[in-house]
């Protein structure tokens, strides 16, 4: 298995092959969502890719894989514990996606290399990263109302590396930020546009539903 310090060293190899511009197609025609589920009473953790048609964000297909952890708990390594499930449940998929939305954070990151980073390198699709809560940077100022934003400084040379987004009036934010193939005012456009009712994606909501009912279905 990776050591800590070989995982740390593979970030920062891996971080400066992160696109930061707008890889996209002319249309987008399928988004999917990415989770990471864990079994509360085990080792299992189930990865699940949902896609959805980007018009209408109807269910087109679903991908899932359970497996054991095979990489400790360890803050900002996250991504070493999540990826080999998600991308086993992205080789299943027959539909693949135009862009992904993580539920983690990309740049957002101490080593500016998170999760949304990770598998966008690694598939080399553009990717969002879009965590329900702050990982890494200061933000101040954000609006209460729907849409408003703040720009998510990292505290250790000043840069953005993210915004804050009020996604739904007076409710918490979420954090977006960029994975892969992406620009950063590109990536919290979107996810505002697929926060359609609730605080979080559709594409996240999607996912996650999925995921758990994979680990159900596998511990049965």
């Amino acid at each position: 298995m990776i050591t800590e310090e070989e995982a740390i060293a593979l970030q920062e190899e891996l971080s400066r092959a992160v696109i930061l511009t707008d890889q996209l197609p002319a249309t987008i025609n399928y988004i999917a969502g990415t989770d990471v589920e864990y079994d509360k009473d085990t080792n299992l953790i189930a990865g699940s890719i949902a896609v959805l048609d980007y018009k209408t964000l109807n269910v087109i297909e679903v991908a899932t894989h359970c497996m054991e952890v095979t990489f400790p708990y360890i803050p900002g390594l996250f991504s070493f514990r999540e990826m080999p499930p998600l991308l086993e449940a992205f080789n299943k998929l027959e539909v693949k996606p135009d862009l992904f939305v993580c539920d983690a954070q990309g740049m957002a990151h101490p080593r500016r290399f998170g999760l949304a980073c990770h598998f966008g390198v690694s598939i080399n699709y553009p990717v969002i990263g879009c965590g329900k809560t702050k990982l890494y940077g200061v933000y101040e100022d954000l609006g209460e109302e729907r849409g408003s934003v703040a720009s998510l400084i990292a505290p250790d040379n000043g840069e953005t590396i993210g915004n804050a987004l009020r996604t739904q009036a007076g409710i918490n934010p979420v954090f977006v930020s960029v994975g892969h193939k992406i620009s950063l005012a590109t990536a919290t456009d979107i996810v505002l546009k697929l926060c359609t009712q609730y605080r979080l994606p559709e594409t996240t909501r999607v996912a996650d539903h999925y995921g758990r009912l994979a680990l159900l279905a596998y511990k049965k």
